[in-house]
């Protein structure tokens, strides 16, 4: 039996797509272990701030940041922290995407490690994911292939990432995180209960059984 495919737009910067990233995970290990089958999920780009904006002010940063607590306090598996240190706010949504591409072109187990580690970089420990000094240190934490880490200058890994963005609005996501089934185009905005993905996935697959 193929596994059930479903498609996720996030972006790195959003704290809500943290919080259902951490959820959705829990849900995948859950059902796969019920169904002793998978639940692939296709992670896809989805850009906040598409323009760079180098001059963001750190204090209002700092600021913004205390939101995040009540992002925590939805999911506190996630272990997110308020803004601390010197680094800068992140410019733009793009130099994380494009690092995150970059490693699933080693395999899809090179994405997944890289998607967690830039969304805990950012949400867990302050680090800015669009200057390229953190991208590199996170690429080198994971032990991926030094020389391949040019690859997110790639225009090809460029256009999927605006490509994605640009089929996430056809789909009608105003914004992220945004779930559907592969074969659908009906977006579930926002970030649900636990409950409600499982529920929806369950249905989703027993659907595709009687068909």
């Amino acid at each position: 039996m193929p596994p059930l495919e479903v498609v996720v737009y996030s972006d790195f910067l959003c704290p809500w797509c943290f919080n259902v990233y951490t959820k959705l995970e829990s849900v995948r290990a859950a059902l796969e272990a019920a169904w002793g089958e998978a639940i692939h999920f296709d992670w896809r780009a989805y850009l906040l701030r598409p323009v760079e904006k180098p001059d963001r002010d750190l204090e209002r940063f700092r600021v913004y940041t205390e939101g995040w607590r009540q992002v925590a306090e939805d999911e506190p598996r996630a272990g997110f922290r308020v803004w601390t240190g010197d680094a800068r706010p992140p410019s733009h949504s793009l130099p994380a995407h494009l690092v995150a591409k970059a490693a699933h072109t080693l395999g899809p187990e090179a994405g997944a490690a890289m998607r967690e580690r830039l969304f805990r970089a950012y949400f867990c420990e302050s680090r800015d994911i669009s200057a390229d000094d953190t991208l590199r240190a996170l690429w080198d934490e994971l032990d991926l292939p030094a020389e391949r880490f040019e690859t997110r200058r790639d225009a090809d890994l460029e256009t999927r990432v605006l490509a994605e963005h640009e089929e996430a609005m056809e789909c009608g996501a105003t914004g992220v995180p945004a779930v559907r089934m592969a074969e659908q185009d009906f977006v579930l905005m926002g970030a649900q209960p636990e409950a409600m993905y499982t529920r929806w996935f369950e249905r989703a697959r027993a659907a595709r059984d009687v068909e």
